[in-house]
């Protein structure tokens, strides 16, 4: 019984870990192939998982206490990246207003001209308007629905005892 709740912890961990990595490959594939800006929500989306998979990793070589601490904390940080992404597919089917003013930021050398011509220039990508679709649902809300699916799993795995 130890054994296997040791392998769903080791599933768990695995998961913590494959799954940040899987949505955000997807997302900058989509950004650099694919040709998607992603707008100032999409970034909000992407900084969870990114912290977690540092602490999924961290969490393979740790005893089995910490390291369930670990990956069900991993687990929260994907949920965040969920719950994100719940609200910006709600702002892109106009369920309710978005807070942000999904502004493009520009870093300028101290060269007006420069500066002027970088922001008329810089893609202008808005937080309300989903880029792409796929059965009408928007990548916000794929990784919303990835995101809180894969949470569950995790926490159901490193918590369960048979």
């Amino acid at each position: 019984m130890i054994r296997r709740s040791r392998s769903k912890l080791a599933s768990a961990n695995m998961l913590a870990l494959l799954v940040p990595l899987a949505l955000l490959a997807g997302a900058f594939g989509s950004q650099y192939i694919g040709g998607l800006n992603p707008c100032e929500m999409c970034w909000w989306q992407r900084w969870p998982h990114l912290a977690a998979i540092p602490v999924a990793l961290i969490a393979f070589p740790a005893p089995v206490p910490l390291r369930r601490v670990l990956v069900s904390l991993a687990g929260i940080a994907i949920a965040i990246s969920g719950a994100i992404g719940v609200f910006h597919a709600g702002v892109e089917y106009h369920w309710w207003n978005g807070i942000t003013a999904c502004t493009s930021t520009i870093h300028g050398s101290g060269d007006v001209q420069a500066t002027l011509d970088a922001i008329m220039n810089a893609p202008i990508t808005r937080c309300d308007v989903a880029q792409w679709t796929l059965f009408g649902v928007s990548l916000a809300g794929y990784n919303a629905i990835l995101s809180i699916g894969a949470a569950i799993a995790i926490w159901t795995m490193a918590w369960s005892r048979r």
